[in-house]
């Protein structure tokens, strides 16, 4: 059974190798895709005025489970294009590196929006703001940032070696937001959702944008 397993995981390892080239042209769109639906969700809640922490955290999910659904869409359509299985083993060990990080997220969240109601937490003063509100503005966003950097990173042993660059820049500038923290002068949510823009939305428009061109290159030459 051991030696069954080994060969099996040697398999999916080489055929990870084999196939970069192929996901990192199928990342390209995908980043570009969650770039665009990032920055025109934090464009959009600026201008409806999201600003309550519940509808922070509803938005916020619905945003990520829309990129989600469009990122399966590419993934599959690209998968098709080459007659290859979607949920193929190389898929399946993507998937379980990223999932500890990501259910991580899903639970911290659950748990964030259960207690957002609570009396303690909306009574709770923070520096004159509800610690709901302190919640949403800076341990929330930053713990999404974070977590989505370290699934990143984890998915970048099977991926392009860019993934884990990514993902570090993800996990840096989310620890740098806590070290650095929000100034006194920030008590609302407006300055989350540019955060949640700048991190899910500019970042990933880069990346992809540079995924893009440099795979461009590539086939040119």
């Amino acid at each position: 059974m051991e030696t069954n397993w080994a060969a099996e995981h040697l398999q999916v390892i080489r055929t990870l190798m084999e196939r970069s080239a192929v996901y990192r042209r199928a990342l390209a769109p995908v980043m570009i895709l969650n770039g665009v639906l990032g920055t025109a969700g934090s464009i959009i809640a600026l201008a409806v005025e999201i600003d309550t922490p519940r509808s922070f955290i509803l938005y916020w999910v619905g945003v990520a489970i829309l990129g989600l659904a469009g990122s399966f869409f590419l993934v599959r359509r690209q998968a098709l294009k080459a007659s290859e299985p979607f949920w193929s083993p190389p898929t399946r060990r993507v998937t379980q590196a990223m999932l500890p990080a990501l259910a991580a997220g899903g639970i911290i969240t659950g748990i964030a929006y259960a207690t957002m109601g609570s009396p303690g937490i909306e009574a709770g003063l923070i520096r004159g703001v509800t610690a709901s509100y302190v919640i949403c503005m800076l341990w929330l966003p930053t713990i999404w940032i974070i977590l989505y950097g370290c699934a990143f990173h984890a998915a970048g042993f099977f991926m392009p070696r860019g993934m884990k660059v990514f993902g570090w820049a993800l996990i840096l500038g989310g620890c740098a937001l806590l070290a650095i923290g929000i100034p006194d002068r920030y008590h609302r949510l407006e300055h989350s959702h540019a955060i949640m823009g700048f991190f899910f939305g500019l970042l990933h428009l880069a990346y992809g944008t540079y995924l893009y061109f440099t795979e461009k290159r590539r086939n040119e030459t």
